[in-house]
């Protein structure tokens, strides 16, 4: 089932280098978000999926790098990386689900959930969102600051990634966006900041852009991709 969903992966239409994002068929683009460290990500939903699971494409200057779904609470259901080629999937039954609507209702949400890999590697992520009770606009689009922690480990017990820091939620969009923060790099923890710059929505210029326009120099380039992704959300 894994080893078809990455030759699947493999073959789905999307554009390598700088063009215009098209989804898969049954799919429906509606928004594209350009980010601070060289991203810009197409947001879609597929008619097959279950009501309120969002799809999500990160594009970076060398073309796309992540794909990633979750549900209507925000759960990581699976995710792709492209290169190498490796699906994550959300194992069922978690211990304390991610819960955006607990996050709404409480101001806080913990969650300790296990991942699969297809390359084998099996882990526990754990942490908690907590919104800040701050409201920022960024492009006309006010968002709700949150507050994370989060570390994911093998089953010996090792980091496998670890970041805190801050994020923005949009309630009506249920839908998680990066901010400022620090994530583990080489076993140090080091400065990131993924912010949404620009909301492009049907209609306007540069919806559907595969082409990041922010800090795209050399430097950037050239970090792992788990330091622009640092949740996956």
């Amino acid at each position: 089932m894994k080893t078809h969903a990455i030759c699947l992966l493999l073959t789905l239409p999307f554009p390598a280098f700088a063009g215009t994002f098209t989804p898969p068929e049954g799919c429906s683009l509606y928004m594209t978000v350009q980010s601070k460290q060289c991203r810009v990500s197409n947001h879609y939903t597929c008619a097959a999926d279950a009501p309120g699971d969002k799809w999500r494409a990160d594009f970076d200057q060398e073309g796309l790098f992540f794909r990633s779904r979750i549900d209507n609470e925000t759960q990581w259901v699976e995710s792709f990386d492209i290169d190498p080629p490796e699906v994550q999937t959300l194992d069922p039954a978690p211990r304390d689900p991610a819960s955006f609507s607990e996050l709404l209702a409480s101001g806080r949400d913990d969650f300790d959930f296990n991942l699969s890999r297809t390359s084998g590697l099996n882990t526990n992520a754990r942490g908690y969102d907590r919104l800040t009770g701050k409201t920022l606009v960024i492009d006309g689009i006010a968002l709700q600051q949150t507050q994370f922690d989060f570390t994911e480990t093998d089953q010996a017990g090792n980091v496998v990634r670890q970041a805190n820091g801050n994020e923005y939620i949009h309630p009506e969009w249920r839908l998680f966006f990066a901010g400022p923060g620090q994530t583990m790099i080489d076993g140090q923890m080091l400065p990131i900041d993924g912010s949404p710059l620009q909301f492009i929505f049907p209609g306007e210029p540069g919806f559907a852009a595969t082409q990041p326009l922010f800090e795209c120099d050399d430097v950037l380039s050239g970090l792992p991709d788990d330091v622009i992704r640092v949740r996956g959300e």
